[in-house]
């Protein structure tokens, strides 16, 4: 379900006249305010070893619990999506990231409560100094090492992982 169809009455002033006014926006034709529906920002992390083994994360939670992830997720307000990305990896692995090094976007629709909220997945490559305090923490279950080359995508329940694992694939072979 579209986020907008949730919308019954205004936020603003309780009308029922709160009606479609864009493909991304409703309108209120009583007090004059209009609700835009622009993605969030969502963030995932690449985490490789001397081994060249990628950090995988066991999903504790819905949606797609317990099918594999990446760490990561949405950013907070007033974060840039580096601090996102630095704080998500520390909550859900225990792991500082020195450096996250942009590589790729995607569009995506990420349903929650049965809602589809759209959201851009950016993707870094965290650089990691030290992985003795790694451990499984808030949304993640399990964390665990899997060589780049032998990764399934079919294996990861989110679709814009899925997709942005492909993408980093092609460019870890290629060097990055």
């Amino acid at each position: 379900m579209k986020i907008l169809e949730k919308f019954k009455y205004c936020p603003v002033c309780g009308s029922r006249h709160f009606t479609p006014n864009s493909e991304k926006s409703l309108f209120c034709g009583n007090c004059g305010f209009e609700y835009f529906v622009n993605p969030s920002s969502a963030n995932a992390a690449f985490i490789v070893n001397g081994r060249g083994e990628l950090l995988i994360a066991l999903r504790k939670k819905e949606p797609a619990k317990g099918t594999y992830d990446l760490p990561g997720g949405f950013a907070n307000e007033d974060e840039t999506p580096e601090e996102g990305v630095a704080r998500e990896v520390m909550e859900e692995t225990g792991l500082q990231v020195k450096e996250a090094k942009y590589l790729f976007s995607c569009p995506n629709k990420y349903c929650y409560s049965g809602v589809d909220i759209p959201t851009l997945d950016q993707f870094f490559l965290c650089k990691v100094d030290d992985f003795s305090p790694l451990k499984a923490a808030d949304d993640a279950a399990e964390l665990l090492w899997m060589p780049v080359g032998d990764i399934r995508t079919e294996l990861f329940g989110l679709r814009s992982i899925r997709n942005g694992l492909r993408l980093f694939m092609e460019k870890y072979k290629a060097g990055i």
